[in-house]
Parts: C-alpha cells; structure tokens; sequence
C-alpha cells in the first residue's frame, strides 16, 4: 500500500515507478481543480524556506497550495531573514516547523534537505538542494514527457548542457531508471556528469555520451536543454569559457524528428534561441504549466487531502 501523508519528498530515489505513476494520475486529477479551485487544504500553512533564488519553484508552490485552499508564508532570500544575524539552519527549521504543516526547503548546500528532515516535526520537501537533488522537478518533467509523448518507455532522451552541476538532470536521470528508455548525454568533457551518478544510471538503462549535440538530434524524441551553472563556478573566466557550448535554434531543428519535444527546466540565458518557441518542438512552457498541477498534487497527498 501506497502512503504519502506526512512523507518526506527527499530524493526522487525514494518513490518507486507505482508510487511515480500514482503522483501523476492525481497530477491529472489537478488539471481542473486548478481552473476553479479548492478548499481542501483550508487551514493548513506552507513555508517557503528559499535560502538561494527561485522563480517557478517557489512561486509555483505557493500557487499550488492557494489553488487548495492553504495559505503560505516564508522568504525568498535568506538575507531577510534571522539568518543575516547569524541564525543556524537547524534552529530556523525548528523556528518554522511551529508555524507550518510543511516546508519546501531550496538551499545551496548538499544534504541540506536531510539535515532539516532530522529537526523537523513537519514533511520536508525538497525544491532543490546543492548541485545534487530537485526531486519535484523530476516529476515534472518525467510528467511532461508522458503527457507529451503518451508515454516514457521506448523514448530516446538527450540531455544537453551542464551535467555537472545541473541537479534537475541528476534527479531526471535517477527517475529515468524506472523506465525502458534509452539516454544520450551531450556536454563538454568538463561539465560531464559526476561519475557516482552515471554508475547508478548505468546500471539500469542504456546511456551513451557525446559532446556533440548533432550527434544525437536526429535520433532524439526528447531533448532536455539546461543551461551552464554559473553560480556553481569558482572560477568565471572557466563559466566564460564553457558558456554558450551549445545553442539550439532554428538551424539545430532541421535536423530533428517532426515530433521530438524540447524540455528545459529555465531559466535560461542563450541555449535556446528565442525564435524555438514558436516551433511544433518547444515544450518548455507547457512544462512550466505543469509545475503547478504537480505541486498540487504532492501538497496534496503529503498533506493527507489526497489518499
């Protein structure tokens, strides 16, 4: 038996592909309870802890548990926050959990999410953490893919960018274990992915690397874009070097199959030519769309409204 209330949303390694499908089948549920509203989560608080910046993760969240009745309260920058007097993590985590029946938690430290899950009376979820975890980013896009392509075994799934720092693909590519899929990762020899995670990848599904995204785009039926981490680097003339690595425009897609979908987590700075978002391939805002219905969702069952 499946049980979300109260469950701390971690890693996306947690949930198993039943668990995953059920998410995305409330996800669903949450397309039109999201035009009209709910109050079922009436009474019930979210905190939005962001000790490092966000537009559609948090904003998305707060919007989500609106649309079911809660209300919010939190910061989007640490430094308005008592952190700026020197507040530990530990003592704000147990500051909030008397406040809220939930936190979702974006810091720049790795293990942060698990260090307040270990303080916290309340579910922790997890809306990005270091350069490693974004579990509900996961989600969405897996259930993007699906809502898009009507399924996700038997694709072939290119990720293109920073795969060293980038913790959106590192979630993706755990959920992506779960599936038949096939995954091609295009990066430049210095931003490959972490060779922990391509073991765990590797041992479940087909994964091939390459450095040029010619190399794939006519295979592809999806390609993740994300952009060069620059906030991951110490040192900016390497950011400099490695920016704009890859572009994708109107000149990448002729190559593409007619039906191949483009993803990205955004924000982005010049990996994807404006001019994309007109074509049949961009998929990207719709993504964003999605974030909401997801989040309703995970709210949702983690705060028992949803069985």
């Amino acid at each position: 038996m499946m049980e979300f209330q109260n469950r701390n949303v971690i890693s996306i390694q947690d949930f198993s592909r039943d668990e995953i499908d059920y998410i995305f089948e409330v996800s669903r549920s949450m397309e039109s309870v999201a035009k009209v509203g709910s109050d079922v989560l009436k009474g019930k608080i979210l905190a939005t802890l962001f000790f490092e910046p966000s537009t559609r993760t948090r904003l998305s969240f707060e919007a989500a548990m609106q649309k079911l009745g809660g209300s919010t309260i939190g910061f989007s920058d640490a430094e308005t926050s008592s952190t700026k007097k020197g507040e530990n993590f530990v003592d704000t985590i147990r500051t909030v959990e008397n406040y809220a029946d939930v936190i979702a938690l974006r810091h720049r430290l790795e293990g942060a999410a698990s260090v307040a899950v270990e303080c916290s009376r309340v579910p922790i979820i997890n809306s990005g953490t270091g350069a490693q975890e974004h579990p509900t980013q996961a989600l969405i896009d897996l259930y993007t893919i699906q809502k898009e392509k009507g399924q996700i075994d038997n694709l072939k799934i290119a990720f293109v960018g920073d795969l060293r720092y980038g913790r959106t693909v590192h979630s993706l590519a755990r959920a992506l274990m779960n599936y038949d899929v096939e995954l091609f990762l295009v990066s430049p020899e210095v931003l490959r992915m972490q060779e922990s995670i391509l073991r765990e990848v590797k041992g479940k599904i087909s994964v091939i690397e390459k450095q040029s995204l010619e190399d794939v785009m006519s295979e592809v039926d999806v390609l993740y874009v994300t952009r060069i981490q620059q906030e991951r680097f110490s040192d900016s003339a390497e950011y400099a070097k490695l920016r704009g690595s890859y572009r994708v425009d109107l000149e990448t897609v002729k190559m593409a199959k007619e039906d191949m979908i483009i993803l990205h987590p955004l924000p982005r700075v010049d990996e994807i030519a404006p001019e994309i978002d007109q074509t049949v391939h961009a998929r990207y805002f719709q993504q964003v769309g999605n974030g909401l219905f997801v989040r309703m969702a995970i709210l949702s069952l983690v705060l028992g409204a949803t069985k």
